[in-house]
């Protein structure tokens, strides 16, 4: 699904009482100019009855058809908004969490905002300009050629100049600058948001003032794009008034020549000579209109491109049951990478997963171990290779049932700004204050939680910015362990954790129940000597896999890392 330009019936009513509105106010200007002529004259009031009713119908008109149209183009416009809006969340649904890492998570939010807010004002500020225009400029070249030809014509040039050759020229100067203009509004969302994020390590290392620098210089250029884009709708303007001008001076010429010779009323000249100007006001939209349009359409090319990212994972047209408990998953031969073109994260990786199963997987960074937690959730599919649970071919499942099987407990999964309690029941909403005291038993947490003033009501701050980072760790697993996933991945668990409570945790959670099983990704090896089998990954490969003693007497990359981290480790 892509975007395009939807102009609703809503926003072509909007654009038709727009044109009303329009048409009010030149005929309030045209029936005041007649009246304040015709009554230099003196006549019978009886006279000028009529003119006196039609500036107040025009009067009253005009405003009303102003609201009207007004309410019309903003209720399309808002839902235009609700449509997009739910159409991007709907496909971040499908990114997540595996495909969003295509966007700078800055940008992704400038999209989200300044992107359909461009997108939407082309509803606003371009149709319905351009349509009151034709109608209303049509219909005064058509009075004025029936009053004064001359004038008539004049007016019809200005206006054709005003709507084809002045907008065609700002929009190929701002051409050049709307691009730009989005891509630096993106970075300049992607530096705040890195800045506002990162604060505390940044004040900690003393790289704020360059992160601050960067920020302001990102600013500087955006506004620099800003001012040239001002400068053009400005010199649009002043082109627009001046076309408005010469068409003054035009009537007011042929209006002067033309009383002379006795073709046109002396109460006319001035409705001649003022409607001009009242109509070429209508054009002052029109080149900031052309700017608007190019970009609503850089806008929607970079909407478009979020629509049209390719998932991470495809549902199945006819998906299969579920199968029944007990849950083994098995990988065999699996590959996986993300993007066509990107390199493999994942290539021919053999897993078995059996119930009361414990299995590590370590390996430096980008070695593929979060790639294969993503695989087993259905976040990534694979590409070759088998993936089955219970024999059943995962790609045959949808990704809602396999998560209420298999569920993963990421290093970063995100802490809610509530109360421990309300954290916790994400896992199980039922569960009552004796299960949470359990879990967070089961993760070392529950004496820290007792004495606190309000226990479990007690508050944790915007990402548990209350909680030592330890603490919101194993927040985070006690979530994990009241899911009671049969099948549980675990992302780094003892991340932020000293080696006494990593170690008393990791004896724990290594120690599942017959019917469950466990995956455990991690970079630190204590802790490991009890597990069933230990692979080594490496290049999206299994380069070593063992039991923790094999592995050790076998003097490879996981010997060497062992003996690494025991020279770390202070004695005692």
């Amino acid at each position: 699904m892509s975007l395009g330009w939807h102009w609703s019936s809503r926003v072509l009513t909007a654009s038709m009482l727009g044109a009303g509105a329009a048409l009010a106010g030149i005929g309030l200007t045209g029936t005041a100019a007649w009246l304040i002529s015709r009554a230099a004259e003196h006549p019978n009031v009886a006279a000028l009855t009529v003119a006196i009713v039609g500036v107040r119908f025009f009067g009253i008109s005009r405003a009303l058809l102003r609201y009207a149209e007004r309410l019309t183009g903003h209720d399309a416009a808002l839902r235009q908004l609700a449509e997009i809006r739910v159409s991007l969340y709907r496909k971040l649904e499908t990114l997540a969490p595996s495909g969003l890492p295509l966007f700078r998570r800055g940008d992704l939010l400038a999209r989200l905002v300044d992107d359909v807010d461009s997108l939407l004002k082309v509803s606003l500020q371009v149709v319905p300009p351009y349509l009151v225009a034709l109608i209303a400029g049509a219909s005064t070249v058509v009075l004025l050629l029936w009053l004064l030809p001359a004038a008539g014509l004049l007016l019809a040039c200005a206006l054709i100049l005003a709507a084809t050759v002045v907008p065609t020229l700002c929009g190929w100067l701002v051409q050049r600058s709307e691009a730009a203009l989005a891509e630096t509004r993106g970075t300049l969302s992607t530096v705040v948001l890195d800045l506002l994020e990162g604060a505390p390590d940044l004040l900690v290392f003393g790289a704020a003032p360059d992160q601050l620098l960067r920020a302001e210089q990102v600013d500087i250029r955006l506004k620099g794009q800003a001012r040239a884009a001002a400068r053009t709708a400005g010199a649009g303007d002043g082109l627009t008034v001046l076309l408005g001008g010469l068409a003054f001076w035009g009537a007011m010429v042929a209006g002067v020549a033309a009383l002379r010779h006795g073709t046109l009323a002396p109460t006319l000249l001035a409705v001649v000579v003022l409607v001009p100007l009242a109509t070429l006001e209508l054009m002052v939209g029109l080149p900031p209109a052309a700017g608007t349009y190019l970009r609503g359409r850089q806008s929607r090319q970079r909407l478009n491109e979020v629509l049209l990212a390719p998932d991470p994972t495809r549902e199945p047209t006819d998906p299969l049951p579920l199968p029944s408990a007990p849950f083994t998953v098995r990988l065999s031969g699996v590959s996986a990478r993300y993007g066509k073109a990107g390199p493999w994260a994942l290539d021919g990786v053999d897993l078995e997963l059996a119930p009361g199963r414990v299995v590590a997987v370590v390996g430096r960074s980008g070695a593929g171990k979060s790639t294969l937690a993503a695989v087993l959730v259905r976040f990534l599919d694979i590409e070759s290779g088998c993936l089955s649970l219970n024999g059943v071919p995962m790609q045959r499942l949808t990704g809602a049932s396999v998560r209420t099987v298999v569920g993963l407990c990421e290093q970063a999964a995100h802490v809610f700004d509530a109360t421990i309690s309300d954290n916790l029941r994400i896992a199980r909403p039922g569960a009552s204050e004796l299960v949470l005291r359990d879990a967070l038993d089961e993760v070392g947490l529950l004496d820290w939680v007792d004495e606190l003033p309000h226990k479990l009501s007690s508050r944790v701050g915007e990402y548990g910015c209350h909680m030592s980072g330890g603490q919101r760790q194993r927040l985070i697993l006690a979530r994990a362990v009241l899911a009671a996933f049969p099948v549980l991945v675990l992302d780094e668990p003892t991340e932020h954790l000293d080696t006494a409570t990593a170690d008393a945790l990791m004896a724990r959670l290594l120690r599942p129940p017959p019917d469950r099983s466990v995956l455990v990704v991690t970079h630190q090896l204590a802790g490991l000597t009890e597990v069933d089998e230990i692979l080594v990954m490496d290049g999206g490969r299994v380069v070593e896999r063992g039991r923790y003693d094999a592995l050790v007497e076998r003097g490879g990359w996981f010997a060497r890392q062992v003996a690494r981290e025991a020279d770390l480790i202070p004695p005692g």
